[in-house]
């Protein structure tokens, strides 16, 4: 189905208070005017819903449909998310001061994972140091290609290397 990584995205969005549950709705009226639902009696009864309860119990059902068992996870979406935050850097929409808060909500967010701990810090640094510029992009290149490589959070962790975001540590 085209748009299932957009679901997952709102997923996180949702559950991170950025968005609200209408999202869902909205990107299910989406497939269904792009005729892209294949049939799908969820994704219709997700355009119909007209409750949070409701949009929120389908959202995990369709997701693991397309995309497997233990897609709808909190730290895959949020994954994605810097690899989409990646791409925006890249092409200097975005840059660590605007970048810098939203790393430290994903830390909180999640529940403090030290695979974003690195990143979140080098980020903050790099907005006031500039010898940590390098070492924050390092940092941001290294966690975007793994979860744009993941599909899974176990994925991204099987991959995941403490020793290799530590390198990422400024020394003087």
């Amino acid at each position: 189905m085209n748009g299932i990584k957009d679901l997952l995205r709102l997923a996180y969005l949702v559950r991170s208070g950025t968005t609200t549950w209408q999202s869902y709705v909205d990107w299910a009226i989406e497939r269904l005017r792009n005729d892209d639902e294949g049939d799908d009696l969820d994704v219709v009864m997700l355009a119909a819903a007209t409750l949070d309860d409701e949009a929120s119990a389908l959202v995990p059902v369709i997701l693991e449909r397309y995309l497997g068992s233990g897609s709808f996870s909190d730290e895959l979406a949020a994954g994605k998310l810097i690899v989409e935050m990646f791409v925006l850097f890249q092409a200097r929409k975005e840059n660590a001061i605007s970048l810098e808060p939203r790393l430290w909500r994903l830390f909180y967010d999640l529940g403090q994972p030290s695979w974003l701990m690195m990143l979140a810090r080098n980020c903050e640094y790099s907005t006031d140091v500039p010898a940590f510029e390098k070492p924050f992009l390092d940092e941001f290149q290294y966690i975007s290609d793994l979860w744009r490589n993941s599909n899974t959070e176990t994925e991204f962790k099987a991959q995941y290397d403490h020793k290799v975001s530590q390198s990422h540590d400024y020394i003087s």
